[in-house]
C-alpha cells in the first residue's frame, strides 16, 4: 500500500510519525498552538527514552488514565512506539480500575492525579509491582516522574516493530466479560492508511476531535488517521455540545468525526450559529460507531452543507471496516458503504459466504483486523471461520457492493418468534417532528420471550402523546414492530464513549 505522494505505507507508529513534515502543525488544542511534527517526535522520543530507562520495553503493557487532549495524545503514540498502550476511561471507579489494571497485567500506570480528580482512584487500584508515573508538563515538554523524581531518560531505545502489540483494548462487555483485543503496529498503521485514503486526507486538512482518546474511534479516526496523512487533529477535552461551535470557529476544521448521538446535539444548536458554520465550509462531516438514522444525515448535510460520510467500525479490526465515499462516488443513505481496504461478506450462521441481497452475519478479513481476542481460545473459537472474523453484525450487501447493516444479532427483538430491527423502528419515529431521539430495545416478556419497548425524547418546544406516537408508528411499521412499551426521558443512558447501548437498557431504565 502507499500512502501520500506516493510513499510506502508506515508499518509502525514511528515510522508513521517520522513522514510528517517537520514545520507542520500536528496536535493542537482549543486555546494553544498546535504542535509541530518536530515538536511532537521530540516529545514522543523523550517519553520512550524515560520508558525504557525504566525497564519498559516491547510488548511490555502501560495504563494510561488521562484527561482527553494533546497530553493524552502524545502519551498514546510514545508508550505504543516502544512498548503497548492500554488507555482507560478516567472516570472508571476504582474497582473499575482493579478490574481492568489486573486483567491487563500492567507493568506501568500513567496518570495526572495532581490535575483530574478522576485519575485519583487509578493509582490505588495499580497492581503490586506496576510502576506509578505521574506525567508533568504541557505537551511539547512532556516528562514522567516517580515518586516525585524525574525519569531520566535513555537515547538509545528499542523500538517496537510492525508485528509488535502497540494497543490493547477491551470490548464493552455488555453480554460477556470483557474481552481483551491486542493490535499490533501493522494493524493501526494499515487502518490509518485505509481512514486516510477513504477520506482523501492531505496535510491541509485539519480535524476537530471530540471522540474520547480511549477507545478506537478517536485513536484511529482523528488521531492516526490524521497523523498518517501529514495533517493536524485538534484534541479537545472531550465533547461539549455548549462549546462545540467556540472550538469550530477557533480551530476552523475540515472535518470532524462523532457518533451518532453527539451529531444530534450537535444539530439543536446548530441554528444558533450559523455565522460559524458559513464561515467555515467543512470538506466533509463523518459519523462512526453505532447507526446513524438516514433523517439526521440528511438535516446534518443540509445544516453544514457539506457531505456526511458513515463509517463501519469496531476495535477487533481498528476501528473503520466501511465508509460511505465522498462525492462524486455514490453515497447511499442507510448504508456504511463499500469495505475500504477490508474485505467485507455476508456469512450464514454454518458458515458459507452468501450472495448480494442477502442478510447474514458481516464478516471481514484484512490487515486491520486483530489475530485474535487474548487467552480466550472459545471466544476465538466462535469469532473466526475459515479465515473470517464474524463482526456479530447482521446486514447485507447491494448489487454495487455497499453494506446496508440492519441490527446488532444480540439486539435483534425475537417477539414470539418475530425479528424485528430495533433501527428500523428508530429511523420510522425520528421522522416525526417531536422525536428528538428514539432507541427501541428489546424488553422481556413471559409469554413472547422478547416486547418491543422505546426510549424516547421529545424535541424541544414539542409535545407528543404516547397514543399519537404509536398511531404514528402503527401507519408505518408492520403491528408486530410497534413498541408496546415507551419510555418518555431527557437523556438516554449512554455508555462512556457516548455510545448508545441497547442490551441492558431495559435494566438501566427500572423496568426489570
Amino acid at each position: 500500500m502507499l500512502s501520500r505522494a506516493g510513499v510506502p505505507m508506515s508499518e509502525t507508529i514511528r515510522e508513521l510519525l517520522a513522514a510528517g513534515e517537520s514545520d507542520a502543525p500536528a496536535i493542537g488544542a482549543p486555546g494553544r498552538e498546535a504542535l509541530t511534527y518536530a515538536t511532537l517526535r521530540a516529545d514522543v522520543e523523550r517519553l520512550a527514552g524515560q520508558l525504557r530507562a525504566l525497564g519498559i520495553g516491547r510488548n511490555d503493557r502501560v495504563a494510561i488514565v488521562l484527561p482527553n487532549g494533546p497530553a493524552m495524545a502524545v502519551t498514546f503514540l510514545a508508550v505504543a512506539s516502544c512498548a503497548t498502550a492500554a488507555p482507560l476511561n478516567p472516570n472508571y471507579r476504582e474497582q473499575e480500575f482493579r478490574f481492568y489494571l489486573d486483567d491487563l497485567n500492567a507493568k506501568a500506570l500513567i496518570t495526572r492525579p495532581a490535575d483530574p480528580a478522576e485519575s485519583l482512584e487509578a493509582p490505588a487500584a495499580a497492581p503490586d509491582g506496576a510502576e506509578r508515573l505521574s506525567l508533568d508538563g504541557d505537551a511539547g515538554a512532556l516528562n514522567l516522574s516517580l515518586d516525585g523524581a524525574a525519569v531520566r531518560a535513555v537515547e538509545a531505545v528499542d523500538f517496537a516493530e510492525a508485528d509488535d502489540i502497540a494497543l490493547v483494548l477491551h470490548t464493552s462487555g455488555t453480554t460477556s466479560r470483557p474481552k481483551i483485543v491486542p493490535l499490533s503496529h501493522r494493524n493501526l498503521t494499515t487502518s490509518a492508511g485505509n481512514i486516510m485514503a477513504s477520506l482523501a486526507l492531505t496535510p491541509e486538512d485539519r480535524c476537530l476531535n471530540v471522540m474520547p482518546l480511549f477507545h478506537i474511534h478517536g485513536l484511529m479516526a482523528a488521531v492516526l488517521g490524521s497523523l498518517a496523512a501529514g495533517a493536524s487533529v485538534c484534541c479537545t477535552p472531550g465533547f461539549d455540545a455548549f462549546r462545540f461551535f467556540d472550538w469550530f470557529a477557533e480551530w476552523r476544521p475540515s472535518w470532524y468525526t462523532a457518533v451518532p448521538t453527539m451529531h444530534q446535539l450537535i444539530l439543536q444548536r446548530a441554528s444558533r450559529h450559523g455565522d460559524a458554520i458559513e464561515a467555515n465550509r467543512l470538506r466533509f462531516l463523518r459519523s462512526s460507531s453505532a447507526s446513524l438514522p438516514p433523517s439526521v444525515m440528511a438535516e446534518l448535510e443540509e445544516t453544514f452543507g457539506s457531505p456526511m460520510v458513515e463509517a463501519y467500525g469496531m476495535t477487533e479490526a481498528s476501528h473503520q471496516m466501511a465508509v460511505n465515499p465522498l462525492p462524486p462516488e455514490a453515497r447511499k443513505p442507510g448504508s456504511v458503504g463499500p469495505g475500504v481496504g477490508v474485505e467485507v461478506a455476508i456469512m450464514d450462521e454454518p458458515g458459507a459466504l452468501q450472495a448480494k441481497g442477502v442478510t447474514g452475519e458481516v464478516v471481514i478479513k484484512g490487515g486491520n483486523v486483530t489475530s485474535g481476542y487474548e487467552s480466550n481460545p472459545e471466544a476465538n473459537a466462535g469469532a473466526f471461520t475459515d479465515g473470517w472474523f464474524r463482526t456479530g453484525d447482521q446486514g447485507y450487501l447491494d448489487e454495487d457492493g455497499y453494506l446496508f447493516l440492519t441490527g446488532r444479532l444480540k439486539e435483534i427483538i425475537n417477539r414470539g418468534g418475530e425479528k424485528v430491527s430495533p433501527r428500523e423502528v428508530d429511523e420510522i419515529l425520528l421522522e416525526h417532528p417531536a422525536v428528538a431521539q428514539a432507541v427501541a430495545f428489546a424488553l422481556p416478556h413471559d409469554r413472547l420471550g422478547e416486547e418491543v419497548a422505546t426510549a424516547i425524547v421529545l424535541a424541544e418546544g414539542h409535545e407528543a402523546s404516547e397514543r399519537e406516537l404509536r398511531d404514528y408508528a402503527g401507519e408505518r411499521l408492520a403491528p408486530f414492530k410497534v413498541p408496546r412499551k415507551w419510555v418518555f426521558v431527557d437523556e438516554v443512558p449512554k455508555g462512556p464513549t457516548g455510545k448508545l447501548q441497547r442490551i441492558g437498557l431495559a435494566e438501566q431504565l427500572g423496568l426489570v
